[in-house]
């Protein structure tokens, strides 16, 4: 599988380089938002770990102009800590937010996860494993709809565009309906690695997730906020 790189630090580019490549990833590499766009239309690109501070085009505007027409999962770098930053990198539409300094083995190990959901929704919509086969193909919740098999989410026969995470995690709710899971639950069954004490990604995508599906997303329906343990999909 390709993997794009983007960082004007070509240490860092290199660092990210070794670890996959030793995990068998070919790498491509680019050091600023215009090259990353420009690697992204030459080359079949299966996932983007991008910076946010770069020079000409940085990481943010760079990742909202690859949403307009990709779906590859998104993984932001950057030395920026702070919640409302990363709040910002999963609200433009990346699937991952990694702060610097970061360890090289936790990257790797988020890249697989994305990678390993990605690869299930490119293979046309068809399950991996013995379990999905079971699943039903059509969950129906006051007007939406979620076609399991095909990855597809409508509303009131209107589709909805979901990126990957979303949808795994409206789908993984829907499926296991009026049951509460914790934050630290939602984030290991669906990003498929130990929880970091980092509440902010699953937060950001249950909100994303609401402002699609709920009639009013301040005063959630479908997806209820049990205050203290978690949220719960109604049905």
């Amino acid at each position: 599988m390709n993997i794009l790189v983007c960082d004007d630090d070509k240490e860092i580019v290199e660092a990210i380089e070794i670890y996959l490549q030793q995990e068998g990833y070919h790498v491509l590499k680019a050091y600023d938002g215009e090259q990353a766009l420009d690697m992204l239309k030459k080359n079949e690109v299966h996932l983007l770990i991008i910076d946010v501070m770069m020079p000409k085009l940085d990481g943010i505007r760079a990742t909202l102009k690859i949403r307009e027409e990709s779906s590859i999962p998104i993984i932001i770098l950057s030395a920026k800590s702070e919640d409302s930053d990363k709040i910002l990198g999963l609200n433009i539409g990346a699937d991952d937010y990694v702060t610097k300094p970061f360890n090289p083995l936790e990257l790797v190990a988020r890249v697989k996860s994305h990678l390993n959901r990605y690869e299930r929704l490119t293979k046309n919509g068809e399950p991996q494993n013995g379990t999905e086969g079971r699943e039903k193909d059509v969950i129906k919740i006051d007007g939406i709809e979620i076609h399991t098999r095909s990855w597809k989410v409508f509303r009131d026969g209107e589709e909805i565009r979901f990126p990957n995470r979303e949808f795994e995690l409206l789908k993984f709710l829907a499926m296991n309906p009026n049951i509460v899971f914790s934050k630290e639950e939602l984030f290991e069954k669906i990003w498929g690695y130990d929880y970091v004490g980092d509440s902010v990604t699953v937060t950001v995508h249950i909100n994303r997730i609401r402002e699609k599906i709920e009639e009013d997303s301040k005063n959630p329906k479908i997806i209820e906020t049990v205050w203290g343990a978690g949220y719960r999909l109604n049905r």
